[in-house]
């Protein structure tokens, strides 16, 4: 597929950034896509090994009778390059060294120290480009900007969620903690980096001098739990689990519908007036325990107990066509939901991408940044593994006779 979006529009607002990738799993493939989306050239550096775990995870399309297009690798290197490398050879490593001489960024999610035992630290590929952005994802950070007492313990996203204080505020009112469903413990580090990884680069421009930077997922969960911080530093309180509803503000939160769910977020009269009045019960500000905020506030549980009868009464399309529009209102939508709503189309949320031997594109998660100058987009296709490895080489000045010797050496197939 062509790399130029499919509505026609420029090539990113990062055209001509040159990243060199070598993560796997979700949390960094997550950050480079979003480069990638956003118009960056991104080359995975692969094992010659099966490559990104991620590969043979699926679920498979039943068109992929070869198991060669996982859903999941799809989902998260869509747009990318993918060169295959032996990093346990002295020749793969010499080449890396080569291309990274010419790279702006390089972005890893290892564990501490596996990059430097790789002879591809930090500090030695700086020494080849001095420009250049080096950004890692781990568990708990890196030593080089603050030595947690944790930085060799590994970590996914359950444990991020839980030592960043997200899942000790999630789940029933007085119950057990529960982990959120998608894996906000790797995406919310990846998209931190990314910006992190901007950042450093407008620096570099700038002074023309790189820079380490790490993002701990477990930093990177606490930061966006900003909540729980002001509440116990200000507020001496140290929540817990916190059901669907917000702790001070109401009504907030999840209600029934007679086929499902639905949020409101109607604390101030502004909404709760227009709320009650869309439900036909008017009446209720008529009572004192439901009259002002602070009223409402003080009768909590009548006030949930109230709204939950009301909404219970009509389908998630029936109170969509009574609040939609008129308080902030939105269904509880499962992805099949999702893929016939308006909203999602017209924002281009669920882009197609066409892959080998199938009879018809597939979806994936869209870009959410809009740029109306220099658009993002979906640029194509994850690649099979070391698809672009030899393009790639020569594009960076590699010979036929370089390329021969790696060959025999091992390091590349």
């Amino acid at each position: 597929m062509s790399g130029r979006p499919a509505n026609g529009g420029g090539t990113g607002p990062l055209a001509g950034l040159k990243v060199l990738d070598f993560t796997q799993a979700l949390a960094g493939p997550f950050c480079t896509q979003q480069l990638a989306d956003l118009g960056a050239e991104v080359v995975k550096v692969e094992g010659l090994d099966g490559g990104d775990l991620t590969r043979q995870s699926g679920p498979f399309h039943e068109a992929d009778s070869e198991h060669r297009f996982s859903g999941y690798f799809q989902s998260i290197n869509r747009g990318k390059k993918s060169i295959a490398v032996d990093l346990k050879t002295t020749e793969g490593v010499a080449l890396v060294r080569r291309l990274a001489a010419d790279f702006d960024v390089v972005v890893e999610n290892f564990r501490v120290g596996v990059m430097d035992r790789l002879g591809l630290s930090y500090e030695t590929l700086a020494a080849l480009n001095p420009r250049l952005v080096y950004a890692a994802i781990r568990g708990f950070g890196d030593p080089r900007t603050a030595a947690s007492p944790y930085a060799d313990w590994p970590a996914y996203d359950v444990v991020a969620q839980a030592m960043g204080g997200m899942m000790g505020i999630t789940g029933l009112a007085g119950g057990a903690p529960i982990k959120i469903g998608p894996g906000v413990g790797d995406t919310i580090p990846a998209l931190y980096a990314a910006l992190g990884v901007v950042s450093a680069v407008l620096h570099a421009r700038e002074t023309g001098r790189g820079q380490f930077l790490d993002v701990a997922m477990t930093d990177a969960v606490l930061s966006v739990s900003e909540r729980i911080v002001h509440q116990h530093f200000f507020g001496h309180l140290t929540p817990g689990p916190e059901g669907n509803h917000h702790p001070f503000l109401l009504p907030f939160g999840v209600y029934p519908a007679a086929d499902g769910w639905v949020a409101l977020a109607c604390p101030g009269d502004n909404f709760f007036r227009p709320l009650v009045a869309a439900l036909d019960a008017a009446e209720l500000l008529e009572d004192p325990a439901f009259a002002t905020p602070k009223a409402r506030a003080v009768n909590r549980e009548a006030v949930i107990a109230k709204l939950s009868e009301l909404t219970a009464r009509h389908t998630k399309a029936e109170l969509q066509g009574r609040l939609g529009g008129v308080v902030p209102f939105g269904p509880v939508l499962n992805i099949a939901e999702i893929a016939a709503d308006p909203h999602f189309a017209a924002r281009g949320m669920l882009p197609a991408i066409e892959l080998p031997g199938f009879a018809t594109p597939v979806r994936v998660a869209g870009q959410p940044i809009k740029l109306a100058g220099t658009p993002s987009a979906v640029r194509g296709r994850g690649p099979e593994l070391g698809e672009h490895t030899l393009d790639v080489l020569r594009q960076h000045g590699a010979t036929d006779d370089d390329i021969a010797r790696w060959r025999a050496a091992g390091a590349i197939a």
